[in-house]
């Protein structure tokens, strides 16, 4: 009963990028299915795949994301946020099945392949979630987060949207009930004043 409620206080309390630093055991019998479909190059594929598994490290700081990965030739990638163009979850078949999903990290470079490759993350759309708000933020004026330049969130920006949205709404409807009124016709209608 303990490990359900820390699991549900861990998704009630969103994304934590500092407890991912490697990937979750569920990725390695997602490799094992990978390299089961491989027939007879099974030991080839799966050492590949074990090395992957073995060796990768992640990092989400304040600048941007590391990662790496290699036993005999080490792969090193770190990405700043500001660099960051798109994100995109995807979900094989296998995948879905073990809960799993890759979350896809592009920037502005000439490849059409994406820069970096997340794996073994169990909550990827709360990490797709975390990345974008940091890509915003680093994109934005100065602020930190996703929030506006004058300290209002995102709930009271569209508040005070819909406030002048109704009050350009009100002043139309006065505007054309005084022309009624005046028995005026709408200004552009030909007819002069």
């Amino acid at each position: 009963m303990t490990a359900e409620r820390q699991e549900a206080g861990r998704r009630e309390a969103g994304f934590d990028p500092v407890a991912v630093t490697r990937p979750d055991p569920v990725l390695l019998r997602h490799y094992i299915i990978l390299s089961l479909f491989g027939g007879p190059f099974f030991p080839i594929l799966f050492l590949g795949y074990y090395c992957r598994y073995v060796s990768l490290r992640y990092r989400f700081d304040d600048d941007g994301i590391w990662m790496a990965w290699g036993v005999l030739f080490k792969r090193e990638t770190n990405l700043a946020y500001r660099r960051v163009q798109d994100i995109n979850v995807t979900r094989g078949l296998v995948q879905r099945w073990l809960g799993l999903a890759s979350v896809a990290v592009q920037t502005a470079s000439a490849s059409t392949a994406p820069e970096m490759k997340i794996e073994g993350v169990l909550d990827a759309d709360g990490l797709r979630d975390f990345l974008y708000a940091k890509m915003r933020g680093a994109k934005g004026d100065g602020a930190a987060s996703g929030e506006a330049s004058d300290g209002r969130g995102e709930d009271e920006t569209l508040a005070l949207l819909a406030e002048i949205r109704d009050g350009v709404s009100a002043l139309r409807q006065r505007v054309t009930a005084l022309e009624e009124r005046d028995g005026h016709e709408a200004p552009g209608d030909g007819a002069s004043p």
